[in-house]
């Protein structure tokens, strides 16, 4: 089991979850896979409750069929910090409160599970706790993904310390390229590669409308598959 953070909100923690789950259905068929999404904001509104796209990615992706509630617990339809929507709506986010919402059995019955946060690596979770103490409490490796665009070096470095003062590990790291026009992209990967302290899966390259089946092809699992317990 593995917890997927980013470097920032848009730097593709959803896509390329989603992807990392079909590059290990394409290295194993017979996987059994699952994706969680604990806490998500910006849901819409539809007849069957709140629902948000990016959990409905990592199922739409995920070999291990869990119901919606099962997969995405704790919903906010505002697009703002699920800190601030749970405040509004009084609704308590703390590790504590997250946890008992999971079904950590069946996530743990998984070959593969990626448990996807929110935002980036210091999500507040209100009254001065933050989602990082969740993560340690399960001792979960962590999946970094790198939004490639400028400014990502100081990110994806600040993140990677960030993670190692709490005490855990970066299991991988993707880079998956958001920003199409970023100018020395190459110079900036092989940057990267030279600086993070923990085994690279894959650059993701640009590509407009593309899909997590798409994406899987640039990202190599074995890294993770040869240390899934």
């Amino acid at each position: 089991m593995y917890f997927v953070t980013g470097t920032d909100t848009d730097c593709g923690k959803s896509f390329i979850s989603a992807a990392l789950l079909s590059a290990v259905t394409n290295h194993k068929p017979t996987a059994l896979t699952l994706g969680i999404k604990p806490v998500a904001s910006g849901c819409r509104v539809t007849e069957l409750g709140l629902r948000n796209p990016d959990a409905e990615l990592l199922m739409d992706h995920s070999s291990d069929k869990l119901d919606y509630q099962s997969v995405n617990p704790i919903a906010f339809e505002p697009a703002i910090a699920p800190h601030i929507a749970a405040a509004k709506a009084g609704v308590d986010i703390s590790p504590e409160a997250i946890m008992a919402k999971l079904d950590l059995v069946r996530m743990n019955s998984a070959d593969f599970c990626l448990v996807e946060g929110a935002g980036g690596w210091r999500l507040p979770l209100g009254n001065g706790r933050f989602m990082p103490e969740m993560v340690q409490t399960l001792e979960l490796p962590v999946v970094l993904v790198v939004g490639m665009k400028l400014g990502c070096l100081n990110h994806a470095m600040l993140t990677q310390e960030a993670i190692k003062a709490d005490g855990l590990r970066i299991a991988g790291w993707v880079a998956n390229r958001i920003d199409p026009e970023m100018a020395c992209y190459e110079e900036n990967l092989a940057t990267l590669i030279s600086v993070m302290d923990a085994p690279f899966l894959g650059a993701v390259p640009y590509m407009e409308s593309a899909k997590p089946v798409d994406a899987a092809a640039f990202i190599t699992p074995g890294p993770l598959l040869s240390e899934q317990r």
